[in-house]
């Protein structure tokens, strides 16, 4: 990243710090939310679609130009839109998206970075696509403010200004249109507040301020007025339920008849498009409020083909969204290696990070994971694959973004396995955790692989393609190839008992290994049950666990 650049890796810079920002102030956005409905829900809805907005853009950081990362947030933002606000944040992005795409053309391709003039000229196509979005421009709301945001770039741009100063510029503007709001829309001034989605926005660009010039302007805590609240007349009942769904293969036409059929049925309607190509039909984010959540979804099966629905009663106290507008409470993210070790913890229920071959898990790739989880809550199992110090810095940060993370002492796939058989969501955090850990403990483990040198073990002296069967960091036995080695570590870890055995065959080795084990367990252990999967890992040939 170039200072002062907003080129590609400064996009995601923005990102990140628009996520860090808007978590610090979900909470004061939240309080400000009485427009259009009074659930308290803004600041969480917009956190919600940057975080996914940052994540479809971080998963890939290669050598990208500028172009292709906005165009990647403005997708990952229409797939994770929530509510009103997260609706136009994602045609906010999309505006960036389209600029960018569109200079990279003119360019012959490719987009090094983007300027103060096209950043203006995002803002102004932003300011388009929002109305479009929402029907009709509403003043002394988030699309007001940028509306005031866009003019103020635009000046800025044509006198010359560095692209630092022109966001500057538009965050001043954005900052006195915001403290205007309540005099352009009754709402605000009869609850004392500004509006919450013009609050959120001038979050985004003082992040983007702080991105290119390592700091930002000082703002005040924007509060409800107690006095204006006190004599605020009683708000109008809402509808009952918000819905929202993407749609593909949709027409203009059948949009325009989308729209009238939702805004018969509800109200805070927003049809937000993606970006596409001429002539052919795009996707689009829906959302409505309105009392038949089944009439808006079926409104939606007349034209085109919805996905991704969701239906949420309109609470109104803000508490739709727990822990940070995550989709669900908990989950699990197990660290894995091979695909058949992929398969094998996702049909268990786990989301799973998957080792590359001599690459070590780092703690940015562990966030990356848990923030796509979706969970407030995230059960992790380093299986043996991630470093304590990555481990100790992803759970840091991982505090700061809102997740609390629960890591399990699983040092080896086996024991993770053992772990996930015990997880309940519906247990209390701590106890989830002590169960899972306990399990995990409990679960004696070793491995198997191949000798590839002589060499001189506690075991005795291996030859070349004799198999080691290791127990914490020693080998305890040397056999004459993997069934022996294996077969002898079974009998080592199950002379202190046990009631099944797990085997886990590695990368190229034949599935004759699994069945010679089987038959050893069932000759000379009866009563253990003995179960093998080929999860296809690397490193040792196999992976054994009994408990």
């Amino acid at each position: 990243m170039s200072a002062g650049l907003l080129d590609a890796s400064a996009l995601r810079a923005w990102a990140h710090n628009a996520v860090a920002d808007l978590i610090s102030h979900t909470d004061e956005i939240n309080r400000l939310n009485v427009f259009p409905v009074a659930d308290a829900d803004t600041g969480t809805n917009m956190l919600f679609t940057m975080r996914a907005a940052w994540a479809q853009a971080d998963a890939h950081s290669g050598a990208d130009d500028a172009a292709t990362v906005a165009a990647r947030l403005a997708d990952g933002a229409l797939r994770g839109a929530r509510g009103n606000s997260g609706v136009i944040l994602s045609q906010i992005l999309r505006g960036l998206a389209d600029v960018s795409a569109e200079a990279a053309a003119d360019r012959g391709g490719g987009l090094s970075d983007i300027d103060g003039a096209l950043l203006a000229a995002a803002f102004r196509h932003a300011v388009s696509l929002a109305v479009t979005s929402m029907g009709q421009l509403v003043a002394g709301t988030i699309v007001s403010v940028l509306q005031e945001a866009a003019s103020a770039a635009e000046v800025a741009a044509g006198t010359g200004a560095v692209l630092a100063e022109v966001v500057a510029e538009a965050g001043r503007a954005a900052a006195a249109a915001l403290e205007r709001t309540p005099t352009q829309l009754e709402v605000l001034a009869a609850a004392g507040v500004v509006d919450a989605g013009g609050r959120g926005l001038l979050v985004l660009l003082d992040a983007l301020s702080r991105t290119l010039s390592g700091h930002s302007p000082p703002r005040p805590v924007y509060l409800p007025s107690p006095a204006a609240a006190a004599v605020a007349p009683a708000t109008p009942a809402s509808p009952q339920f918000e819905v929202m769904y993407l749609l593909a293969d949709c027409d203009a036409d059948g949009i325009e008849k989308l729209r009238v059929r939702l805004d018969e049925l509800g109200d805070s309607v927003a049809i937000a498009a993606s970006g596409r190509q001429a002539g052919t039909p795009g996707r689009y984010s829906v959302h409505v409020h309105a009392d038949d959540a089944g009439a808006a979804v079926e409104a939606a099966l007349e034209v085109g083909t919805p996905s991704r629905i969701q239906i949420t009663a309109l609470s109104g106290g803000g508490d739709r969204h727990p822990s940070g507008s995550w989709t669900r409470e908990r989950a699990v993210l197990a660290v894995v290696d091979g695909g058949g070790a992929e398969s094998l913890f996702r049909t268990e229920g786990a989301q799973t990070l998957r080792v590359e071959p001599d690459v070590p898990i780092s703690a940015h790739q562990l966030l990356h994971a848990l923030v796509n989880t979706g969970a407030a809550q995230v059960m992790v199992l380093p299986n043996g694959y991630v470093a304590a110090e990555e481990l100790l810095a992803g759970w840091a940060v991982a505090a700061d973004w809102g997740i609390d993370m629960a890591p399990i002492p699983a040092a080896s796939m086996v024991q993770g396995l053992a772990a996930l058989a015990v997880h309940d969501p519906e247990r209390r955090l701590v106890d989830d955790g002590f169960t899972m850990a306990r399990a995990a403990g409990g679960a004696r483990h070793g491995s198997v692989r191949l000798a590839a040198e002589e060499a001189l073990t506690w075991a005795g002296t291996c030859r070349p393609g004799d198999g080691l069967g290791i127990a914490g960091d020693e080998v305890v036995i040397v056999g004459d190839g993997l069934v022996a080695a294996g077969a002898g570590l079974i009998d080592v870890l199950l002379a202190a008992g046990g009631e099944l055995v797990t085997v886990l065959t590695g990368h190229e080795v034949d599935e004759d290994v699994a069945a010679a084990l089987t038959a050893h367990v069932r000759e000379h252990h009866p009563g253990t049950e003995m179960v093998t999967f080929h999860t296809g890992h690397f490193g040792d040939a196999l992976l054994i666990g009994v408990e």
